[in-house]
């Protein structure tokens, strides 16, 4: 998977704006039902909004979306507050729902 460039995040930003939370992470961090429903998540959306319910210190929440994004198999567009943003570009391209940016 090809690393966002700094345009095709600010767009996919805004596209994520007006998003509500899919997957809500709580006390119990982590696990592979929470990893299986994102995966199916991003498959469904592509681009998709995660809240961290529990989580108040910032470099625990910066460490648990890296391994998340690891996991997943997909990419950190960004984190603001709480929430992080994921995205998955759809291999189908009859599927495939947002056309990222090309300069």
């Amino acid at each position: 998977m090809e690393a966002l460039k700094g345009y095709q995040k600010k767009f996919l930003k805004g596209l994520a704006h007006g998003l509500k939370p899919v997957v809500f992470i709580g006390q119990k961090g982590l696990s592979a039902n929470l990893i299986a429903s994102i995966q199916d998540a991003l498959e469904t959306h592509e681009l998709i909004k995660v809240k961290f319910v529990e989580f108040k210190d910032r470099q625990h929440k910066v460490s648990l979306a890296e391994t998340l994004v690891k996991k997943a198999n997909c990419q950190l567009v960004g984190m603001i507050g709480h929430i992080a943003i994921l995205f998955r570009q759809q291999t189908d391209p009859e599927k495939c729902n947002i056309e990222l940016p090309q300069r």
